[in-house]
């Protein structure tokens, strides 16, 4: 069998990491052929060296040029590059068969869409993609011929929840509606009064799933899971009523698809991003994913709650957000981005996150164009008025 080509965008992050985890357990099966990071170019060496791929890239030039010398130095060919282009040309090019787009936040956007354009096998893990641009992503991948597998493990578990080569008229096929659903983060049962002072390190330490900062701080406000009502809005064809949150704390029920005859189907698996890798990476096969195996007795239970909409404000955001369409979920998105950043280097405070994105939703004109352009555009703006409005704070 000839082994699978493989560009990892986004390779030093905690998804890149668990997939070369995968790959390495199947090193008949996938050749990685390019890896991509923005800053961390002692693990991005580390995995050059490891598995000698054809292209690097890197954020910017001087690591670029820093990350080629040190290849040479070890005896590597691998071509070092820099910058999007760079990023646009690996995710693109012809050796490339699969594109495991896992860069964090709207810097994914542009590459992930290339990927499209070439009709690649797309591992997506980079939500923002769909939530900025889904009807124009979705386009393109369906002219371009490209094949789309969600790596989110909650909308990896409906793909696997939802009837054997289902349509984009889930109705047709007896579906009811998607229950995502969420762990409610680290700061779900947290009295309000006592998260005026939450620091970084309290919103990362997510009681289940290891995750980067970003998408942790995302998951302590629940913004993630709005992100992901959104990505799953355009994956799956659904209406914003057709999509509900579910509230589940262990993370065991990834989420789950309710059928018109009043059946449930779910996915479960312990917490961890190398399950829906592996299924992705495999599809239609099932390959081993080195997790452990799930043990029910030991979960004992498993609780369900709803979501509360005054405590996690970012959710409902999203559903606003996804129900206006156009460039909305990209204004919401980039305020979100700024206000995230802003917290993590402790410049803006936890409960100030929302305040920044409603201000930001206010302030920042709606186009109703999908194009490539105005989605950039609404980005921009969105990011500089909510970098000015923190920086007011």
């Amino acid at each position: 069998m000839k082994p699978q080509s493989l560009t990892l965008l986004g390779s030093t992050g905690s998804i890149g990491v668990n997939t070369l985890d995968v790959v390495r357990r199947h090193p008949e099966r996938y050749r990685v052929v390019a890896l991509c990071a923005h800053t961390r170019i002692d693990e991005l060496f580390a995995q050059c060296v490891e598995f000698r791929p054809l292209r690097a890239v890197i954020g910017d030039a001087l690591l670029a040029t820093q990350l080629a010398q040190r290849l040479r130095q070890a005896g590597l060919a691998t071509e070092v590059s820099h910058g999007v282009e760079a990023l646009e040309r690996v995710a693109s090019a012809p050796e490339t068969d699969t594109v495991m787009a896992a860069i964090v936040g709207a810097a994914g956007l542009r590459p992930t869409l290339a990927a499209a354009r070439a009709g690649k096998k797309i591992l997506l893990a980079n939500k923002e993609a769909l939530v900025m641009a889904g009807a124009l992503f979705m386009r393109v991948a369906r002219e371009n011929g490209a094949c789309l597998l969600p790596v989110d493990s909650e909308h990896n578990a409906i793909f696997q929840s939802l009837p054997p080569n289902f349509s984009d008229d889930l109705a047709r096929q007896g579906v009811r509606r998607i229950l995502l659903t969420a762990s409610g983060g680290c700061f779900r049962t947290t009295p309000l009064a006592e998260m005026t002072e939450v620091t970084p390190e309290q919103a990362c330490a997510h009681p289940n799933w290891v995750m980067g900062p970003k998408i942790s701080v995302d998951s302590a406000t629940l913004m993630n899971k709005g992100l992901e009502v959104i990505e799953a809005r355009w994956l799956f064809n659904l209406a914003p009523e057709q999509i509900q949150v579910v509230v589940h704390p262990q993370s065991v029920i990834h989420s789950m698809v309710e059928y018109v005859d009043g059946s449930i189907l779910a996915q479960l698996g312990n917490p961890d991003m190398r399950t829906p890798i592996a299924h992705c990476l495999a599809y239609p096969e099932r390959i081993e994913s080195g997790v452990e195996a799930l043990n029910l007795f030991k979960i004992g239970r498993l609780d369900f709650e709803a979501p509360d909409f005054e405590r996690f404000p970012c959710l409902g955001f999203a559903y606003d957000a996804l129900k206006a369409g156009g460039t909305a979920p990209a204004i919401l998105n980039a305020a979100n981005e700024v206000a995230v950043e802003a917290f993590l280097a402790r410049r803006l405070p936890f409960l100030a996150i929302p305040r920044a994105i409603a201000a930001t939703r206010e302030a920042v004109a709606l186009n109703c164009g999908e194009s490539l352009p105005a989605i950039l555009q609404a980005d921009a703006e969105a990011r500089a008025f909510a970098s000015a409005w923190v920086g007011r704070q």
